[in-house]
């Protein structure tokens, strides 16, 4: 059975794109041009990842993300915000309402589907090798599923605090700056705010829960490190 994006976007031209490319890797597309169908199309469709453009008629994007958040039948759902401002404090305030990632028009078309296959999982091993788990005393990282666990427990991350988690493990304690780490979760050229990478180090840290709370240390005036010790208690 296909996986199935729900695209909302009320420009024609940026309709047919996603359509064209989603289509073409093997996704059935559902698309709606205002807010409110959106709403009803995520609640009646049930899609795997919808795409939402934050500038829409009759219901801005962060509304209708809002309201997909309060819903308990789509509050799941990931979804990929688009827009065409690139302003700090439209990419913070989608991240906090739970965006899962964002993208600035003009885009890749290339870039957003490399996004998109992070964020539903449909992962191709073009190696054919399985990649080893990261294990770091009660904490678990499956490359391959892109899962991570905490005591054999899921923690529900967004792939933008996935690719966060992971950058700071490969550094092996190593402290990564704020604007270092903006560069390497966000694949796409943008100005790095250091606001934005706070955000998301404070929301792993609260999935990561009690037993991995400090694993992600603050280095005051530079930035961020993976303090390995607190898990293994070396």
């Amino acid at each position: 059975m296909k996986q199935k994006i729900l695209v909302v976007d009320d420009e024609k031209d940026i309709l047919r794109l996603l359509e064209y490319n989603l289509e073409h890797e093997g996704y059935e597309v559902v698309s709606v041009m205002d807010g409110p169908e959106a709403v009803i199309a995520a609640k009646a469709e049930k899609p795997q990842l919808i795409i939402l453009d934050i500038m829409l008629p009759n219901m801005s994007g962060t509304d209708v993300l809002k309201a997909l958040k309060r819903d308990p039948a789509t509050e799941k759902i990931p979804v990929i915000m688009l827009t065409a401002k690139g302003e700090e404090i439209d990419r913070v305030l989608g991240f906090e309402l739970g965006a899962d990632d964002y993208l600035i028009k003009p885009f890749s078309p290339k870039e957003l589907m490399l996004r998109v296959t992070v964020i539903i999982g449909k992962k191709k091993n073009v190696t054919g090798h399985k990649k080893e788990n990261i294990c770091k005393g009660p904490l678990e990282i499956d490359l391959d599923r892109i899962r991570v666990e905490v005591n054999g427990s899921m923690v529900d991350l967004t792939a933008t605090e996935f690719r966060l988690l992971l950058e700071l493990i490969k550094a092996k304690g190593r402290t990564l700056g704020r604007e270092t780490l903006m560069r390497k979760i966000s694949t796409q050229e943008e100005h790095v705010t250091t606001r934005t990478v706070d955000s998301h180090v404070r929301r792993v840290r609260q999935k990561l829960g009690t037993a991995c709370k400090d694993c992600i240390e603050t280095v005051r005036g530079v930035g961020y490190r993976f303090c390995e010790e607190a898990l293994t208690g070396r």
